[in-house]
């Protein structure tokens, strides 16, 4: 059984209607604090890593209205992408402006070049693709000449032309980097892998974010799409229940919000159904500690 068929079966038993009507457990969805300012963010947003870097017609764009919409209308709000996406970030701008979206969104993109012109340039950029004056969260694209752009944010912060800045990677091999930036430099916002097979950054960086109040995004939650094949036509265990837990997705979505460091979870979709069910994993109850060491378990098993 696919996801989409898990999804349509639990729609036909009265689990999970596929439309934005829904009324959860907790009709509160899950909100944390940016820690250096106290705003409250949505616990699961949108990346749009390949799934926004889409054409024009209206085949390729109306579902992510639908996506939009669903992330909006469900109490989400943040939304994440980059120069690095293709054409990611003029479909945000184009779709949440013509949808009168764009100012519940909070923005995130980033810079993702070398040098201090090329990357001024760059930003003012993704200002006129996302069809903004001012960017939520600046990112540094995978550290890439992170001390130059650094400056660059920093001056811009001031100027109010972004309200907070951050760095970004999705490898393990540039943990030791980040640490070193996180101790020597004031951010806001720290993106990186975790999921529930790839949990090396809770060990090494979410001790270091806590400490220095840094707001931690979390990418490739479902290891682009690898942890649904690992369970291909498995149930979910029946103690899944215990923390209002009823797909795969938000078993693995879950098992993050669980630490309580995440502040956010991006999964992408260009589906509107898979973003109603990601996003229901910030409703209701969340996996104990008792419940991440069964889901660990389960999961390697």
């Amino acid at each position: 059984m696919n996801r989409r068929t898990c999804l349509q079966n639990l729609s036909a038993f009265g689990l999970l209607p596929l439309t934005s009507g829904w009324v959860p457990l907790d009709d509160t969805i899950l909100k944390r604090a940016i820690p250096s300012s106290d705003e409250k963010l949505s616990a699961v947003g949108l990346g749009t890593w390949r799934t926004f870097d889409v054409g024009d017609s209206s085949a390729e764009r109306e579902p992510l209205k639908g996506v939009l919409k669903t992330l909006i209308g469900e109490g989400g709000n943040v939304i994440d992408s980059s120069p690095m996406y293709g054409r990611s970030e003029n479909v945000v701008g184009d779709l949440s402006t013509q949808l009168n979206l764009n100012d519940k969104l909070f923005i995130a993109t980033k810079v993702w070049t070398t040098g201090e012109r090329e990357g001024i340039h760059q930003m003012n950029n993704s200002l006129s693709l996302l069809q903004r004056k001012k960017i939520d969260l600046m990112q540094i694209h995978n550290l890439v000449d992170w001390q130059v752009h650094l400056k660059t944010l920093q001056a811009w912060k001031a100027q109010g032309k972004i309200r907070y800045i951050g760095i970004t990677h999705y490898l393990e091999s540039a943990y030791a980097s980040i640490e070193q930036i996180l101790k020597t430099n004031t951010l806001d916002f720290l993106q990186v892998n975790y999921s529930i097979v790839s949990r090396k950054s809770e060990e090494r960086l979410f001790p270091l974010a806590q400490e220095k109040k840094v707001a931690v995004v979390i990418n490739r939650p479902f290891e682009e799409g690898a942890l649904f094949k690992e369970v291909k036509g498995m149930v979910l265990p029946e103690w899944a229940k215990e923390f209002d837990c009823n797909s795969w997705a938000q078993f693995f979505l879950k098992f993050i919000l669980s630490h309580p460091t995440v502040t956010c979870v991006i999964p992408g979709t260009s589906k509107p159904h898979h973003m109603l069910d990601n996003i229901r994993a910030a409703h209701g109850k969340l996996p104990t500690e008792k419940h991440r060491a069964q889901m660990i378990k389960f999961i390697n098993a």
